[in-house]
């Protein structure tokens, strides 16, 4: 019979180990599962009249893009909508480009940030005035790079705008493209849209993204739209979203055609772009964006603690410290990697064999990313 020294070395980390195993499971079969589950119940009959909707795009020399993306847009099969663009100070390929589709769609209209606007973010400012413009309750946010998967994704959205919903979340994904550097902005960012979508189906939203998101005319007015962060560059989406939303009035969007994809962008754009989410991360409410924390913290401690008693056990020849924590990372890791998989197979994503290389790597990511923002001047991620 085997013996087992509870007092040993191996012994108290295998106990380490079961502990953030439990913390790990809790939020794999808690929170992740539930987009999974959430896209597979049969969803509601379609409404017998779809509200009018306002779809506001702010762009700024997207060239080819605005063309071929805003043409997804407008040819909607949707019965009652308007597309209102905003020109932040394009070159004339943009505004020649605005107005030959202006010519071909009526409902498409478009107007410029002027050029003495000045102490305001200017992205917050363009969507600012396309609300102010828009003519009807319900407004659509999306980006000039975003291309809907479907003629049926301003309806997808539509469906979840019931009476008591006031924002209405989307999944926004990227292109699939070549190389590492794609596949791992693909995977970040599914990654992060698992975790906000699964919170506002755990009753708890607390951002949303503002390639993919819809919310009332009238909330964001009472709200005085951006006031609370003008001070930030970004934060038009996600802290909005952040003070507005709440277990009643918040839904997601359902079904493959509500997914619009985007371009993945430059190493560096991606770059700029995560420290400027992580500046905005400081100012949003709730217990969600802690436990994010949390859950990205006890990950990485678990494959560290789980490498040491791994390492002590041999060593030490404790078999069976060794062999619990051996068959808890084992169990931990296809729990984790069959939810994500289902679900990206759900959101028509593919990662391959790359999404365990991840799920190890993203706690020493995010400790890099945290490192990189202690050291940046603050106010790179303000107004200018």
């Amino acid at each position: 019979m085997i013996a087992i020294d509870l007092t040993s070395t191996a012994a108290i980390l295998a106990g380490i180990c079961i502990a953030f195993f439990i913390i790990q499971m809790a939020f794999a079969c808690g929170l992740y599962s539930r987009l999974h589950r959430y896209l597979h119940q049969k969803a509601a009959e379609a409404p017998t009249e779809y509200p009018p909707l306002s779809v506001v795009v702010v762009t700024k020399d997207t060239g080819e893009a605005l063309e071929k993306n805003l043409t997804a847009l407008l040819e909607q099969a949707y019965p009652e909508f308007e597309v209102i663009v905003i020109n932040d100070q394009s070159a004339g390929e943009d505004e020649l480009t605005l107005k030959i589709l202006a010519a071909r769609y009526p409902n498409l209209y478009h107007t410029f940030i002027p050029e003495s606007a000045r102490y305001v973010s200017r992205k917050k400012l363009g969507i600012a005035m396309g609300i102010r413009a828009s003519h009807y309750e319900w407004i659509v946010v999306t980006s000039p790079f975003a291309r809907p998967d479907s003629d049926q994704w301003l309806k997808s959205l539509a469906r979840e705008m019931t009476p008591e919903t006031d924002i209405v979340l989307g999944y926004s994904g990227y292109i699939r493209q070549k190389g590492c550097s794609a596949l791992r902005v693909r995977a970040a960012s599914f990654f992060n849209s698992l975790r906000y979508l699964n919170w506002a189906l755990a009753g708890y939203p607390y951002m949303g993204v503002g390639t993919n998101l819809a919310y009332r005319k009238s909330v964001y007015q009472a709200h005085k739209g951006f006031s609370d962060h003008l001070q930030l560059q970004r934060g038009e989406d996600d802290l909005l979203v952040n003070a507005l939303a709440s277990r009643r009035n918040t839904r997601v969007a359902r079904g493959k055609e509500s997914i619009v994809r985007l371009p993945v962008p430059a190493k560096r754009a991606w770059r700029e772009e995560r420290m400027g989410t992580m500046a905005t991360a400081h100012f949003l409410r709730g217990m969600a964006p802690r436990l994010n924390a949390f859950e990205t913290l006890t990950c990485g401690l678990f494959h560290l603690m789980c490498l040491a008693t791994l390492t002590v056990g041999v060593m030490d020849k404790q078999w069976i410290p060794a062999g619990v924590t051996a068959a808890c990372w084992l169990i931990r890791q296809l729990t984790v990697m069959h939810v994500w998989y289902h679900t990206a197979w759900d959101l028509k994503e593919k990662f391959g064999f790359f999404l365990p290389v991840f799920d190890v790597c993203r706690p020493l990511g995010s400790l890099i990313r945290r490192i990189r923002f202690w050291a940046c001047r603050k106010d790179a991620f303000l107004r200018k």
